[in-house]
């Protein structure tokens, strides 16, 4: 089976249970190929965790859900270590962060202190208790979701935190038909109980070690520095994308390849992926935001003005 068979039956399966939201699937699938992490800001009630746990069904990977509250403590995310009395010797107990895929619920819920515990874990793919380090299962995804910084009772994550993140996405309201869709799915019984794996753990390391060897021209990689370059220099931004965005650009990019069964990137799998890898990475001047716009929108005025190059 080819990668991008391979991707179109996880897809697939996960839209028996989310409907009408085919390109968040698509690039929350890309993220995990891409060994990153992903962040869901959107309002609460519009599916982030049952997508979550779709996927982690869909290519039966260990899955578990962290629910973030102001009193969560990092021990209570990374594990912590027990004295065993018959031992007489210290058992480290791993925390619910040992798993394939991590839904770190609502994670602005919770300190900057507890924040940092996760992202560490996400940066190192370990975790060190009392001087000993655990290296963490692999693949190891994490997709945290968080609710939108006007919410009452909100930490939010700081930049350099943010950055730590491949892409930022947001879900959305569902179309009136699609909408109608999922009530109809779910007048008898939750789609999800008879959701089963199409793929496994051993398939998804197998995409992503092939798409290492997914090449990119010169003049794309020209082509992801200048939109970069551009939000530097934006005068709605205040803050423009580190290196690390063109990085997580590059490698996105070449995971998008991939599921398109193709071995090498073009300026069109760039575009595709360029705002959500941005939109988070960016910090717009207080008067923009006056003016009403959003990290969303300065980016798709960027990626239209960067001249595309000639498709290689």
């Amino acid at each position: 089976m080819n990668s991008q068979v391979l991707v179109e039956s996880i897809i697939g399966n996960i839209e028996k249970v989310i409907v009408g939201k085919r390109d968040v699937i698509k690039i929350l699938i890309a993220g995990l190929l891409s060994r990153g992490h992903i962040l869901i800001e959107d309002i609460p009630g519009l599916g982030k965790t049952m997508l979550v746990k779709a996927l982690a069904k869909s290519i039966n990977a260990d899955f578990k859900r962290i629910q973030f509250t102001p009193d969560l403590l990092p021990s209570d995310i990374t594990g912590v270590s027990i004295f065993n009395q018959h031992t007489s010797q210290f058992e480290f107990r791993a925390g619910p962060v040992f798993a394939n895929i991590v839904l770190a619920d609502e994670v602005n819920r919770t300190t900057p202190r507890t924040q940092s515990g996760l992202l560490e874990a996400m940066q190192e793919y370990a975790v060190t208790v009392d001087g000993k380090t655990h290296k963490l299962p692999d693949p190891f995804f994490v997709i945290a979701t968080q609710n939108p910084i006007e919410y009452y009772g909100t930490y939010p994550l700081p930049e350099a935190q943010l950055d730590r993140f491949l892409i930022r996405v947001n879900v959305g309201y569902l179309p009136e038909a699609e909408e109608i869709k999922l009530l109809e799915n779910r007048m008898a019984k939750d789609p999800m109980d008879d959701l089963k794996p199409v793929a496994t753990v051993a398939d998804v390391l197998a995409l992503m070690e092939a798409a290492k060897g997914i090449r990119v021209h010169k003049d794309v990689l020209g082509y992801i520095v200048k939109i970069m370059n551009s939000t530097r220099s934006h005068p709605d931004i205040k803050l423009g994308a580190s290196p690390r965005g063109s990085l997580a650009l590059m490698n996105l990019a070449k995971t998008y390849a991939l599921i398109s069964s193709r071995d090498y990137v073009t300026p069109a799998d760039v575009k595709e992926v360029a705002v959500a890898v941005t939109n988070h990475r960016i910090i717009l001047h207080p008067s923009t935001l006056v003016q009403g716009k959003k990290p969303h929108d300065v980016m798709q005025e960027i990626i239209a003005k960067v001249p595309v190059p000639v498709e290689v």
